[in-house]
């Protein structure tokens, strides 16, 4: 059935739900709220050393300035990245690794090669997910469920990717010199680790998560490897147009609203489709493959992987709400959620976006 658009509405009309919904949008509620709001205790992000000279390099903990790392392959470099960002987020926990409950945690790499490979070393109970580029919101998601429920403590969630390793697995080798287009994103070499624990008088002072908005699958027929912004703003949007329906807060009720990795054609795509639904996003919105390069980097339309969000909000984000300088945000990590094999044989990518809200420990102060 054709869904009818209305004309667009401003945020300050009253009634916001005669908004057009997105094309296969279900009114059924989403929104999680954790009544014990778990603290992220701990964090840690490492990058590799084009991140490292992007706008919001000086934010990140380490840089690494060889692409191996001293291993022999890129996969065992981004497996030493992946264990470095874990134990430096439960030391800046004030953790050792016996206090750690459980990981849950992804990567880009078939059957998770990172995450598994890299939890075996660490030897902690494992949950491994696959959300593409979405992985650090579902592992936050995640995390925040099972701590404000009590089944766990402190948990360490994290996410990870590296530039040669993606490339050689979802297009061509780096040795062909394949000519990318002016649309496509370069994959981030980067991991990044959160600590989510328990709300108590010793986690007060630190931020805290207080909702959760799982994503719906959404497909607008996009089958172009290179063009991973355009597959996954109209999940986005999806995750977005709920957060700002069902949660009760709208855009000016938060200090930033952060995507993953649409990069500036994705993030274009997604302010033309909120405004359709009478959404403007103001200067407060940012999307994090649009920052982690500068433009003179020649990376086109910005920076992907699961790293790509996961270190700027384990960096930048995360400095400005332990500050207070960011009382209220909203962070929205989008994955494309393709095979290798998939749109070989025709098929189209299907989009996916988690959000969380995170509010800093000084959130209703003047």
């Amino acid at each position: 059935m054709a869904i009818k658009h209305s004309e667009p509405l401003s945020m300050n009309d009253s009634n916001i739900d005669v908004l057009p919904p997105p094309t296969g949008y279900s009114k059924r509620p989403r929104v999680m709220r954790f009544y014990n709001t778990p603290r992220i205790i701990g964090r840690m992000s490492v990058v590799g050393e084009k991140e490292s000279k992007g706008p919001v390099g000086k934010y990140f903990h380490k840089c690494e300035t060889d692409d191996k790392m001293g291993e022999k392959t890129f996969e065992r470099a981004e497996i030493r990245m992946f264990d470095t960002a874990v134990r430096g987020a439960v030391r800046d926990a004030r953790l050792n690794i016996e206090d750690v409950d459980l990981m849950i945690s992804g990567d880009l790499l078939n059957q998770m090669t990172t995450s598994s490979y890299a939890a075996r070393d660490i030897g902690v109970p494992h949950i491994g997910i696959y959300g593409a580029c979405s992985t650090m919101t579902e592992g936050l998601m995640m995390s925040a469920a099972f701590v404000d429920a009590g089944y766990f403590t402190n948990i360490v969630c994290a996410a990870s990717s590296h530039f040669a390793t993606a490339e050689r697995q979802f297009r061509y080798p780096l040795e062909y010199g394949c000519q990318r287009p002016p649309y496509a994103q370069w994959t981030v070499t980067g991991a990044a680790a959160s600590v989510v624990g328990k709300n108590c008088k010793q986690t007060e002072r630190f931020p805290k998560i207080v909702m959760a908005i799982p994503g719906l699958i959404t497909d607008y027929g996009v089958n172009d490897l290179n063009n991973m912004g355009a597959a996954m703003a109209p999940a986005a949007m999806d995750t977005m147009f709920t957060l700002l329906t069902q949660s009760g807060f709208n855009v000016d009720d938060f200090d930033m609203i952060v995507t993953g990795d649409l990069g500036k054609l994705g993030s274009d795509i997604l302010r033309d489709l909120m405004r359709e639904r009478g959404i403007k996003l103001g200067q407060n919105y940012i999307d994090c493959g649009n920052i982690i390069y500068d433009v003179e980097q020649k990376c086109y339309q910005g920076g992907s992987g699961c790293a790509c969000s996961a270190t700027i909000f384990n960096s930048f984000i995360m400095d400005k709400l332990m500050s207070g300088e960011f009382k209220r945000i909203a962070y929205l990590a989008t994955g494309a959620l393709m095979s290798t094999q998939s749109c070989y044989q025709g098929e189209t990518i299907p989009g996916i976006s988690h959000a969380v809200v995170v509010e800093s420990p000084y959130c209703g102060e003047d």
